[in-house]
């Protein structure tokens, strides 16, 4: 009876052993010889090259200018105006005291200042336009505002139309 359990499993084995083949991505040179580097298969098929789909190297930057101007504190003083009306109004109709309708009034235009300057930053300010060399050929032209690091000859990936350090 042993013997015979022996022999079922050294077939069992042999066959698993049979149909066991190397991991695509183990082969003789470690990491990555298998599918998608074309090594041994010729073309790969459209298995995974090895290449992020939407990402790509910096070749140019452009700085863009707006054309768009304005006196330097428009934006805190309109944003303060429109935030200490709308605070004194929610207060009065919440049914504040006059001492809580003057603090909101005061928060509301301490916010509404620091918004508005906000506001005019991002309508005055320039925009970079972003050329990248996609991985599979393809240029795309990104505008954006801010460059948070990106510089020529970066590997960026392009998400949702904005470009980002990788």
């Amino acid at each position: 009876m042993k013997i015979q359990l022996i022999a079922a499993a050294t077939v069992a084995t042999l066959a698993l052993a049979g149909c066991a083949t190397t991991s695509p991505g183990y082969g003789n040179s470690g990491y990555n010889n298998g599918y998608g580097n074309n090594s041994g298969y010729g073309n790969n098929n459209g298995y995974n090259t090895g290449r992020c789909a939407d990402c790509g190297i910096v070749t140019r930057i452009n700085q863009v200018a707006s054309g768009r101007t304005a006196p330097s504190a428009t934006g805190a003083i309109l944003g303060g105006i429109v935030g200490a009306v709308a605070g004194h109004e929610i207060s009065d109709h919440t049914g504040g005291s006059k001492g809580n309708q003057n603090i909101a009034a005061a928060a509301g235009a301490v916010g509404g200042a620091l918004a508005g300057n906000q506001i005019q930053k991002n309508v005055t300010s320039d925009t970079f336009d972003i050329s990248v060399r996609m991985d599979d050929g393809r240029t795309v032209v990104v505008n954006q505002r801010d460059l948070g690091g990106i510089r020529e000859n970066t590997y960026v990936r392009v998400v949702n139309g904005k470009v980002i350090l990788r």
